[in-house]
């Protein structure tokens, strides 16, 4: 988002912890640094939905286990509900039975609490400008189970565009399941973030993809890319 002479607005986040102790450490931390204003905070994935409805935030930094309704599910609710906002998730684990289910609920990031504030802010800023909010052992952990689950896929000749992508769309697939940035994807196909935007939004608009994670799913399972080795 921008203002009226073009400056950045800082984005709306909603802090959702059931510690009061992490939950205010969080919003003090945030609060220091540029980029970010807290306009609410919870103390339960159902609190966390009804902020999100009343505050229409841009992004929830969302717990995981919480009481009343945990945060796999909280984030659920407000992907269904208020698609204009993304989630972040910030917890204590990165445990398989932690991360997928997160992701598949719709969360866009997912941090360990051991993350500096900078980080946060940056994931933030990258699910705002249609990147996942991944942190690196977190992606990399995603890749690895991927590929788990795909011991068979082709890797010798990538098939035909599926769903009808084009070359071009393919690519930028490819690049996503490989983990690089709208900024890296544009600098690796020489053309502008705003193109490689409307190629992102193409695909998934093809695939009936809804965000990165599936991407990445989609590739593997349609061979377009191949496990990683060794």
């Amino acid at each position: 988002m921008t203002g009226t002479e073009g400056e950045k607005k800082p984005a709306r986040v909603v802090v959702a912890d059931d510690q009061t102790v992490v939950r205010e450490g969080i919003v003090m931390l945030l609060g220091l640094l540029p980029g970010v204003e807290v306009i609410g905070a919870a103390g339960d994935g159902e609190e966390a939905v009804r902020l999100v409805g009343e505050l229409a935030p841009d992004v929830v930094l969302m717990d995981l286990r919480m009481p009343r309704c945990d945060g796999v599910e909280a984030t659920r609710r407000i992907r269904e509900r208020y698609p204009g906002t993304q989630v972040v998730v910030l917890t204590t684990y990165a445990d398989d039975e932690s991360l997928f289910p997160a992701l598949r609920a719709g969360a866009r990031g997912y941090l360990t609490k051991d993350a500096g504030g900078e980080e946060i802010v940056r994931a933030v800023e990258s699910v705002l400008s249609g990147d996942a909010g991944l942190s690196p052992s977190v992606q990399r952990r995603l890749l690895e189970r991927l590929s788990q689950s795909e011991p068979h896929a082709p890797v010798a000749v990538a098939p035909a565009p599926p769903d009808g992508l084009t070359t071009r769309e393919t690519e930028v697939l490819v690049l996503i399941a490989e983990g690089l940035s709208n900024q890296e994807i544009a600098r690796r196909l020489h053309v502008s973030t705003a193109t490689v935007k409307t190629h992102i939004n193409n695909l998934f608009a093809k695939t009936g993809l809804k965000d990165r994670a599936q991407a990445v799913r989609y590739a593997y399972g349609k061979g377009l890319v191949r496990p990683p080795t060794g």
